[in-house]
């Protein structure tokens, strides 16, 4: 039996330009991402701009204890859970119904049109779609409040007042993610056993049942590990989006935990105050990623482990 130490000597030496490859992303996830997690020895000490890395005093659960009894967190904290909830009632099964229902096109070519139209929206920059919104929903110009005039109604300040906060940033994911988030179930549709509605056919089953029945089952296990990550990234809500968006008028919904990092952290140069809140969010994220792995496992039998 061969030395494993030689297999492996053999395997590189063999495969050097792919090891090489790995290198990239192994450095990039090495230096951005678990270098960085050294920084949060700061939610447990005083960090002072200019001195060291790790902070100059030990405070203990001090910067926690400040969160846990400060309203403006909670309200942020509720924002972000209401604001991502809604946001994922939406954004994960409209996905999987416009997979579906362009599954069922039969000319190839329309079902190509929509694809790429629906997906262009993915590579617009989240300044160029927000700019986008400030001109259509514009109380002056934008052309839904002439829209609603026409009809007989009042122009209405979308992006200023509060109530509306939620339903535009919603809207607006939608339409920019629809057709991308497709993609992975238009995949997996794609390489789906074609026997499998030739059977139903036979049994006589109609295109409602075949979906019922045959479409479906075949994307449980995909739309189980989406429903996973996605409510792990429930507290993860569109940082640069939001930032754009809001202004002081709609603070009181649209403000979420990673605006408020950004003043308390940046603006007001607390990082130990702000570690200690990104630290809380993220033990939150990995419960979130437990329970919803230990759902989708008992419910639809299929999860990330």
């Amino acid at each position: 039996m061969k030395n494993r130490g030689g297999v492996w000597k053999q395997s590189i030496r063999k495969n050097w330009t792919m090891y090489l490859f790995l290198l990239i992303p192994l450095a990039y996830f090495l230096v951005f991402r678990y270098v960085p997690m050294t920084g949060n020895i700061i939610a447990f000490r005083k960090f002072i701009i200019g001195g060291s890395y790790f902070g100059e005093e030990w405070r203990g659960l001090y910067y926690f204890e400040l969160f846990v009894t400060d309203p403006e967190f909670w309200h942020v904290f509720s924002n972000t859970i209401i604001l991502s909830l809604v946001t994922l009632l939406f954004a994960f099964p409209l996905p999987i119904v416009f997979a579906i229902m362009l599954n069922e096109i039969r000319n190839k070519y329309f079902k190509k049109i929509v694809q790429s139209v629906t997906i262009i929206p993915k590579f617009l920059s989240t300044v160029v779609v927000v700019m986008m919104l400030n001109t259509m929903l514009s109380p002056s110009t934008g052309i839904i409040n002439h829209i609603i005039e026409a009809f007989g109604g009042d122009a209405i300040y979308f992006m200023g007042l509060p109530e509306w906060f939620r339903p535009v940033y919603v809207a607006s994911d939608l339409w920019q993610f629809l057709g991308w988030n497709s993609i992975i179930y238009m995949a997996v549709l794609a390489s789906a056993d074609q026997s499998l509605y030739e059977a139903a056919m036979v049994d006589g089953a109609n295109r409602w049942q075949q979906i019922l029945h045959v479409t479906l089952p075949i994307m449980r296990p995909t739309c189980a590990i989406n429903l996973v990550i996605a409510v792990s990234n429930v507290l993860n809500v569109g940082f640069e989006k939001i930032l754009l968006m809001y202004e002081p008028s709609t603070y009181s919904t649209a403000d979420v935990i990673s605006t408020y990092l950004y003043r308390i952290g940046l603006e007001n140069n607390n990082y130990s105050y702000a570690a200690a809140i990104g630290l809380f969010q993220g033990v939150i994220g990995l419960i979130f990623l437990w329970a919803a792995n230990k759902f989708t496992n008992k419910v639809l039998e299929s999860g990330l482990w």
